[in-house]
């Protein structure tokens, strides 16, 4: 039986950075088309979601150009006196996590990024959350996350806890039935929110 890594090259599953880059291609194209009503109402959804009874600390992310909007989700977790770590982007594409205050403490940072200002917790912050928000670009039935590509996340999911759930925010229609490329590198999520 042929294994995945194996897959002929003109397989549309094959592992691999160049199906992963045409992927990623298709999908940015079609979140750019994404009308602006449809975002709004994607964003207005997010703030119904509320984590596990007991959680008291999420992790998230700021979403920025045609990414989802996180902003309502993250002030609507924040009221609720959630906790909420954001990422800052390392110049080695590492992540450091710092406490959502307030939109006030978000400042506008390297690729396009908007980034909390406060006291910086470390890489292993994440080691201490109860629910982990994701970024992606499309994911698929087992938990294969396609992001953007700089393998940010890949390398931060490294500190959580097997047991600790793992969700992508995606828009609808990039939950997909078929399966995404893979690599070694890669770490698949536990599900996605909503």
């Amino acid at each position: 039986m042929e294994q995945p890594d194996e897959a002929p090259r003109s397989d549309p599953t094959r592992t691999g950075a160049s199906d992963k880059q045409r992927q990623r291609a298709e999908i940015r194209a079609k979140r750019s088309r994404r009308p602006d009503a449809e975002r709004v109402a994607f964003a207005e959804r997010l703030t119904t979601w509320a984590p596990p009874d007991g959680a008291s600390r999420v992790s998230c992310f700021v979403g920025v150009g045609d990414e989802p909007d996180t902003g309502l989700l993250i002030a609507a977790l924040h009221d609720r006196g959630i906790e909420v770590l954001l990422p800052v982007t390392l110049p080695d594409f590492s992540l450091d996590w710092a406490v959502y205050t307030g939109d006030a403490d978000l400042v506008d940072a390297r690729y396009g990024l908007r980034e909390p200002t406060g006291h910086r917790l470390g890489a292993a912050a994440l080691a201490d959350v109860d629910v982990v928000l994701v970024p992606a670009l499309a994911i698929d039935a087992d938990g294969r996350r396609l992001g953007q590509g700089a393998g940010c996340y890949d390398r931060a999911l490294v500190h959580v806890p097997a047991e600790t759930p793992v969700l992508a925010i995606v828009f609808d229609d990039e939950r997909l039935s078929v399966q995404l490329p893979e690599e070694p590198h890669d770490r698949r999520v536990s599900g996605v929110l909503l």
